[in-house]
């Protein structure tokens, strides 16, 4: 079953920009970022009391995040939730009809095991799982 939302993944161009203008916002300066080659992606993470905020910027222009940009501009790309067997929420999903986007969790940032469910299927909104990658 969903857990907690784990964060909000916004899309942006320029990863230094957004977060010069979210450490404004918050009050803070984000706690990680890293690079998700297999995503072609730049991240920066940002705490807001329980709550994260993923920026995604993209390091091709052929990468899911600089479509995205081109197609609809910067904004909510994503919502995350946690999930404590990503696998079997995979299975749940796709029985009740959902359309997975990648059927194996691959390796994603701040430590996670991730997956994606297609929009299509959700209103408009694509959802992303997320497990803790147990070390």
């Amino acid at each position: 079953m969903f857990g907690k939302i784990e964060h909000l993944g916004i899309a942006v161009k320029n990863l230094k920009e957004a977060n010069e203008t979210y450490s404004r916002l918050l009050g803070r300066k984000p706690y990680k970022t890293e690079t998700v080659a297999s995503e072609s992606v730049d991240t920066s993470f940002f705490k807001s009391g329980e709550n994260k905020i993923e920026l995604l910027a993209a390091t091709s222009d052929d990468s899911t995040i600089a479509s995205y940009i081109k197609k609809r501009g910067e904004g909510i790309h994503h919502i995350a939730f946690a999930v404590e067997d990503i696998k079997a929420e995979l299975l749940r999903l796709e029985k009740e009809g959902f359309q997975i986007l990648n059927k194996e969790p691959k390796r994603g940032a701040d430590n996670k095991w991730v997956a994606f469910v297609h929009p299509q299927g959700t209103k408009g909104v694509l959802i992303e799982l997320c497990q803790e990658i147990a070390e």
